[in-house]
């Protein structure tokens, strides 16, 4: 297997983000895979060439990335990962070549640093992460497995953004703030406070506005 050798996994929207990263940090993307409707198609002349239950089939032959989006629910991308993984199967992390990622920073597998973003030094991303074009990840932050940190997001330092969580685009997590898992911070929104229950929450300061049950 060729390590530039790459297969996506889902062939929607994000997809087309995705191809356009992969491309500029040097992977050759052999084929995508989807569901069986849209096998034969192609995204910007890539071929869906199967379905994600024959990533088996090709786990010798190229690594994958988990290409399908996230807003309010991580689940499919958890799915996904963990099949790759359970098939014995290599996930790829990715950075754009725009991107700035410090060497004290540190990525998990499956993640993928999309254009114009930055991680500052002693940044942790975990796996399975999406660090969307433009967001900004200061110094000492932690952003546990399959976030969203969406477009022109900016988390400050020494926060905590725990698993499964979207930061909309444009919102702002101030210096030092924790935020709990499987929460969706709308778009626009300003994290003051420490997060510590599920749910949606948007505005300046961010609210609840409905629990996760």
């Amino acid at each position: 297997m060729n390590n530039n050798d790459l297969i996506l996994i889902g062939g929607g929207g994000h997809c087309k983000s995705v191809i356009d990263v992969a491309e500029s940090a040097g992977y050759k993307i052999i084929g995508i895979l989807d569901t069986f409707d849209k096998v034969g198609t192609s995204v910007l002349n890539y071929p869906i060439i199967g379905v994600d239950d024959e990533i088996a089939k090709y786990k010798d032959k190229a690594l994958f990335l988990i290409t399908v989006g996230q807003i309010a629910d991580p689940s499919l991308r958890i799915k996904l990962h963990q099949k790759v993984i359970g098939v014995g199967g290599t996930l790829a992390t990715i950075v754009a070549s725009t991107a700035y990622v410090s060497k004290y920073a540190t990525l998990g597998v499956g993640t993928i640093i999309m254009h114009h973003a930055m991680i500052n030094a002693n940044a942790n991303i975990g796996s399975g992460c999406i660090i969307n074009t433009f967001a900004n990840v200061e110094h000492d932050t932690v952003i546990h497995d399959f976030c969203h940190i969406s477009t022109g997001v900016m988390v400050n330092g020494g926060c905590v953004v725990n698993e499964g969580t979207f930061l909309g685009s444009q919102s702002v997590v101030s210096n030092g703030v924790f935020i709990t898992n499987e929460c969706v911070i709308s778009a626009g929104s300003f994290v003051r406070k420490n997060i510590t229950q599920k749910g949606i929450y948007a505005g300046n300061p961010a609210t609840l506005k409905k629990a996760n049950l």
